[in-house]
């Protein structure tokens, strides 16, 4: 049985509040479990971010694609690390995009883009504007 497609909007309503959640639990607890963890280069030491703040846009031609802005805030390192020069506080960005799932048991779901996202010229600035207005990026 083929699973019912969730719209842009339900999905990004959806994502939106997981997020907020998180970013609630962590201000609350500063448990390190709400943070994204990403790797050191050297596969040792990794960082710990806060996703403070995201904007999604969907596709300007294609409603089964959805860009992500994230804004992150580094609030731990775990040793050792590569780059000495990044510091706690550090703010940075990634771009993202989801799309929805076109075989195996991802079919009809939403799933994370696992490569750069390739942006249509239409859409770059448009996104960038929503990011700015939203707060996402300062």
């Amino acid at each position: 049985m083929q699973k019912k497609k969730e719209l842009a909007e339900d999905f990004i309503e959806r994502r939106s509040e997981v997020f907020k959640k998180n970013l609630n639990k962590y201000n609350k607890s500063k448990e390190d479990k709400y943070l994204k963890w990403l790797p050191d280069i050297n596969r040792k030491g990794k960082y710990g971010l806060l996703k403070e703040a995201w904007t999604f846009m969907v596709q300007h031609n294609l409603e089964e694609k959805i860009f992500i802005i994230e804004r992150f805030k580094r609030i731990k390192k775990g040793y050792p690390i590569t780059h000495k020069k990044l510091k706690i506080g550090d703010i940075e960005y990634r771009f993202g995009y989801y799309m929805v799932g076109k075989n195996g048991k991802r079919e009809n779901m939403w799933t994370w883009g696992e490569s750069c996202p390739i942006i249509p010229h239409e859409d770059l600035m448009k996104l960038i504007n929503k990011a700015k207005k939203e707060g996402t990026i300062k």
